[in-house]
């Protein structure tokens, strides 16, 4: 079944639809899960948690991307799990992947709009050569480890974390461009 045809079982408000979802993206979004989470329980917790708020923000919302709709939800809600779960001791990795991205991007409440972040990050990713951005989408959107991103590619850990460090340069310079900056 194709994404507009979920969708539009969503629309009509069939629970066919959820089915549907979960039939054709459930793996993808429980690995996405587990990835942040690290429990098979919370993945799953996680996994329906997407599944009801997707069938209560569709309608009205209407994804051009259905997967990359849910992915977004998928992530917003692991990341939620993980902060009630560990209020104050956050989870390493993404401290870690947060501590990263802060070098170079500034805070959306600091003069610069979410959407006006996001717009200039997708002119970025657009710039880089398909290589580099399935790293830094693989390490930065999916959470992917050094180590299995180096794997992935067949190299060094070092290498991977040279490659990154170079991207984030190129990105916060690019984002200084224009004009949005931590100054």
């Amino acid at each position: 079944m194709t994404d507009d045809e979920i969708i539009a079982l969503l629309f009509h408000r069939e629970e066919q639809g959820v089915k549907e979802i979960s039939a054709k993206y459930g793996i993808k979004l429980k690995q996405l899960a587990f990835r942040f989470l690290e429990n098979e329980q919370d993945a799953e917790e996680c996994l329906n948690d997407v599944y009801l708020k997707a069938w209560d923000a569709i309608p009205p919302q209407k994804p051009t991307y259905l997967f990359a709709y849910l992915a977004k939800i998928c992530r917003y809600t692991a990341f939620s799990m993980i902060d009630q779960k560990h209020a104050q001791k956050r989870n390493a990795v993404l401290v870690e992947l947060t501590a990263e991205m802060e070098q170079c991007i500034p805070d959306p409440s600091a003069n610069h709009s979410q959407e006006e972040i996001t717009e200039a990050l997708n002119a970025f990713l657009g710039t880089l050569k398909q290589e580099q951005r399935m790293l830094f989408v693989r390490r930065y959107w999916y959470g992917d480890s050094i180590a299995e991103l180096a794997k992935m590619r067949h190299c060094q850990e070092g290498r991977i974390k040279t490659i990154l460090f170079r991207i984030r340069k190129k990105l916060e310079k690019f984002l200084k461009e224009r004009g949005i900056s931590y100054e």
